[in-house]
């Protein structure tokens, strides 16, 4: 009997089941190389799929109406001839389609078929179909050696991240020969090398040979002392570069030369925000090309590039199988906590590679100690070198574990130079309500204020709306329309034009604003500091104006993470002069942290706790892992043709990820009692539980974005 793994619809072309297997072993195999599981992989790999060798999975293969568990077999097969060590194979093969499972225990109830929701030890009590005709043409035998993984802490986060890395190797491998098979001549990515791109980026670093500004040779020098940096052996590094210093370019420069250096296969952004991957990506392409470089979030259309290119992205974003990847913290957290097979394919190609951190104090403190840890096991144990990058370095080191090398700074003299790109005074000026605020700014021909909540920039821009070359920026606005904003203020600040902005926060972290004055409402020091980064930029005034001051207390963010920072940065401001000086960035991080909620979900210790018993809580923690907390509901708004044919498409039930992709840049989201006001007034055609087309375009303001009636009490961030 021909036992067949699939059939090829098209011309009824027949894979057999060792084909498959052999194929996702080998495949498994080279990719768990880069952190030296290779025969864990290639187990997994011919383990995975020899349940199909039953009669039950050949007639349901054939055209038989039936539903067949072809997963539990080999999950079983895994402990049967490894023993307990086998859970960790058998977590892989077990979730090679549903996901990896909670280890659950013996107290679990049984269940009726391998479900998604079954556990490991429950799948593994299953009675499954008779598979043992896999004997003929498998061979499973033989010792495994211990993983081969140097554990940190107690062991089972070390052990935990290993068994996803694994589960990453395998279900890739699956995907892969299968789409070999189903879909010969798929167009997978066309990139270079990393030796080539450092020749590109060589070219780009000899247009500053020779920089004409006191600026300019400033960022030259931070340039060649990472390039100078690059021959040191992976790990753990810091870059902390003033604002306006350059660290987009020295770093890149940076983890080229390192990855070329050091064998390592690719370099990997991890940005906090769209509006900085988008003009970062931009930057990377003009120098490496558009084929080498790929953006990874929900607002990238992969169709705006063609058919071709396109669709080598779409491919690439499955699994990152490109040189370059610019990605934000909850696409790369949210898969290292993952445990479905779309979202962790691409974990294995994290190994051997070069991780830029950018804006590493946006990580949120609720997940601080995770992503620390995550982030550890990086360096220790799949041999990358991750480099957390900042203005306003957090002070990690005593979250990391202590068996990890400490922190090598790429930046010589960072203290020298914040002297010497000191460009804004911070100045308290205490409380002043709307109307003194708006008043001062109606006096400057161009400022940037920034506030904490979309109740207040919408409240004081309607203070200011009729003054000439007045701006307004938030998340109420969808991402088309803010990038349109954004480059009208670019032009009038340029031309220097009257240009007075009302945005809030998030102009604070990567957007090319330069203002001479930024007022900020008060908040932590890192905020504060990022706002200076919109003020005097390019060194033009001899001195920019940042001026912090307090809000009306009806603006005030009520919520713990929000007050703390506030309250922090009012101690400082009682002990140092210049709240902007590394000494007190350094002081307040250790203040901040100084909490027991930086791990609000216990996500290590849940994972420790599974070192000696092996069971995991995989599905739990990828369900509880979400670095945005608050739900939110999503709000189309057909502002053009292209957005109003998205939603024509919408309304008749098209759920692609590509359309809701392309959608991306015209939805704003908003929060349930919001979301609510709307629906009340009739402004919103439901289509789902989460999506809505805005039906009435008139609750768009052409200005100011989305319309939402404000609660009183509310403070909604950016």
């Amino acid at each position: 009997m021909a036992y067949l793994a699939h059939i090829r619809p098209e011309d009824g072309a027949q894979q057999s089941v060792l084909e498959h297997l052999r194929g996702t072993g080998a495949l498994a195999e080279e990719f768990a190389g880069a952190f030296g599981a290779e025969e864990w992989a290639r187990f997994c790999g011919l383990a995975h799929d020899i349940g199909k060798y039953s009669n039950a999975f050949q007639r349901h293969i054939g055209g038989e109406a039936m539903r067949v568990d072809h997963a539990t077999a080999g999950a079983q097969m895994c402990v049967q001839l490894l023993g307990k060590a086998g859970w960790l194979p058998a977590y892989c093969v077990a979730g090679h389609h549903g996901g990896l499972p909670n280890g659950g225990n013996q107290s679990d109830p049984p269940a009726r078929e391998a479900g998604r929701q079954s556990t490991l030890t429950t799948r593994l009590r299953l009675p499954v179909e008779d598979y043992s005709a896999y004997a003929a043409e498998v061979s499973l035998e033989g010792a495994l050696h211990s993983p081969p993984l140097r554990p940190l802490g107690r062991q089972g986060f070390s052990l935990a991240f290993w068994v996803r890395m694994l589960f990453s190797c395998l279900v890739d491998a699956d995907f892969l020969d299968t789409e070999r098979f189903m879909r010969p001549g798929a167009a997978r990515s066309g990139a270079q090398r990393i030796e080539a791109l450092e020749a590109l980026l060589d070219a780009q670093v000899r247009r500053f040979a020779s920089p004409a500004s006191a600026l300019n040779r400033m960022r030259t020098e931070i340039l060649h002392g990472c390039i100078a940096k690059a021959a040191l052996p992976p790990g753990l590094f810091t870059l902390t570069v003033p604002t306006g210093g350059g660290k987009t370019i020295s770093s890149l420069a940076f983890a080229l030369k390192h990855a070329r250096a050091n064998g390592l296969r690719r370099v990997i952004y991890v940005i906090p925000y769209h509006s900085i991957i988008e003009q970062n990506a931009r930057v990377f392409r003009e120098i490496l090309g558009d084929e080498n470089v790929l953006e990874h979030h929900t607002s990238f259309d992969y169709d705006d590039w063609g058919s071709g290119l396109g669709e080598q992205y779409r491919l690439a974003a499955e699994n990152w199988d490109m040189p370059l990847v610019v990605t934000t913290n909850v696409q790369f957290f949210e898969s290292l906590f993952g445990n479905k097979t779309a979202r962790c394919r691409k974990l294995h190609s994290i190994a051997g590679s070069v991780v830029i951190f950018d804006e590493a104090q946006m990580l949120p403190l609720p997940y601080l100690r995770p992503c620390v840890r995550a982030i550890a096991e990086l360096c220790w144990n799949y041999r990358c070198s991750c480099v957390l990058c900042s203005a306003t370095q957090p002070t990690l080191a005593p979250l990391f574990p202590r068996e990890l090398p400490p922190a090598r700074e790429l930046c010589d003299n960072s203290r020298a130079l914040y002297d010497a790109f000191r460009k804004t005074r911070l100045t308290l000026a205490g409380p002043l309500t709307n109307e003194e605020l708006a008043r001062q700014l109606r006096e400057l021909p161009q400022a940037l204020c920034i506030v904490s909540t979309r109740n207040h920039a919408q409240t004081l821009f309607q203070m200011l709306k009729d003054e000439t070359g007045v701006f307004h920026l938030s998340t109420l606005m969808c991402p088309a329309h803010r990038s349109k904003v954004l480059e009208t203020i670019r032009e009038r600040l340029k031309a220097r034009q009257p240009c007075r902005v009302i945005s809030t926060s998030l102009v604070e972290a990567g957007v090319d604003l330069d203002f001479p004055v930024v007022y900020r409402a008060l908040a932590g020091i890192d905020s504060l500091v990022q706002a200076a980064g919109r003020c005097n930029r390019e060194k033009e005034l001899d001195c920019g104006q940042v001026i912090v001051f307090e809000p009306e207390e009806a603006y005030v963010p009520k919520r713990a993470a929000f007050q703390r920072p506030r309250e922090i940065t009012r101690l400082l401001a009682r002990q140092f002069d210049d709240l902007s000086a590394p000494e007190a960035i350094q002081t307040y991080f250790e203040l901040l942290y100084q909490t027991d909620n930086l791990d609000a979900k216990e996500m290590v210790n849940r994972f420790e706790d599974g070192a000696r018993s092996l069971c995991f809580p995989f599905a739990e923690a990828a369900q509880e892992f979400r670095l945005i907390e608050e739900s939110t509901r999503s709000v189309l708004a057909p502002l053009d043709e292209r957005a109003r044919e998205l939603a024509e498409q919408l309304r008749f039930g098209l759920r692609s990820r590509a359309l809701l992709r392309r959608a991306q840049q015209y939805i704003v989201s908003v929060y349930p009692y919001e979301y609510e006001a709307l629906l009340r007034c009739g402004a919103l055609e439901p289509l789902d539980e989460a999506l809505a087309v805005l039906a009435d375009v008139l609750q768009y303001d052409p200005r100011q974005g989305l319309k939402v009636k404000f609660e009183e009490g509310k403070a909604i961030m950016p």
